[in-house]
């Protein structure tokens, strides 16, 4: 079992930058894959970037690949992600997901694992 736990969402304005944390208890992550996940109101939870742990290896999701990072602290056992050129857009529940795998899924049902997320909020 997998508990994670994410900070860092907040109240910011457009162009402003967020770094999310996802804190996840677990003795090694050597053998999972971390993600996080977005979710707007009335709107599917959506896949926006990946890394497998062992490797350091990433996926984003087109929309948002010049603008988020993706990052981990072994040490840690922590994953970021971070946000720059916060867009209103960009408002919803953030995620952060594990999965027992080697292989970065962009379909929420195929991961098993979730944080309760950090609401992150972009208006002016």
């Amino acid at each position: 079992q997998v508990q994670l736990v994410e900070s860092g969402g907040g109240s910011v304005q457009p162009g402003d930058s967020l770094r999310l944390s996802c804190a996840a208890s677990v003795r090694t992550l050597s053998t999972y894959v971390m993600g996080w996940f977005r979710q707007a109101p009335g709107k599917d939870r959506e896949f926006m970037a990946g890394i497998v742990w062992s490797t350091g290896s990433t996926k984003y999701a087109d929309s948002i690949k010049d603008r988020f990072t993706i990052s981990r602290d072994n040490a840690e056992n922590t994953v970021y992600l971070l946000l720059n050129n916060l867009r209103p857009e960009d408002t919803a529940l953030y995620y952060c997901a594990a999965e027992y795998n080697f292989y970065i899924r962009t379909s929420a049902a195929a991961w098993t694992f979730w944080g309760q997320g950090t609401q992150v909020t972009v208006s002016s």
